[in-house]
């Protein structure tokens, strides 16, 4: 079964800059993160979730407008770890961040619409002064 875990979350200072990490592992035999599309995901108090980014298995991205410019998704296939790079944090980023796998056929097209079935637990961002 695919566990996902999520870590990087902090308290943070406006302006300040975070990288997230969504760490892969219980893979099928012979499968690696890149056989998945990964998003990342954040719902702060009393908002929906919402889609923020996600990265296809051939390492196509895709960002949300809200976020574009300010946010870059990774993934380093050796560590089975697709990151999430914030910058010029502001109070209204503040939420749990959570990152979401699906297995996929080979495509440079993802989308934060897919149904995700595989979700880790989520990291807390805080932007406070």
């Amino acid at each position: 079964q695919l566990q996902l875990v999520e870590s990087g979350g902090d308290l943070v200072q406006p302006g300040g800059s975070l990288r997230l990490s969504c760490a892969g592992s219980g893979f099928r035999t012979g499968y690696t993160v890149q056989f998945y599309a990964v998003a990342w995901f954040r719902q702060a108090p009393g908002k929906e979730r919402e889609g923020l980014s996600c990265i296809s298995t051939t390492g196509g991205t895709n960002y949300a407008d809200s976020v574009k410019g300010r946010v870059t998704i990774s993934r380093d296939n050796a560590k089975n770890t697709v990151y999430l790079q914030i910058n010029n944090l502001n109070p209204e980023d503040t939420a749990v961040y959570y990152c979401a796998a699906k297995l996929k056929r080979r495509s440079p097209i993802c989308t934060m619409q897919t149904h995700y079935n595989n979700w880790g637990k989520g990291t807390r961002v805080t932007v406070s002064s």
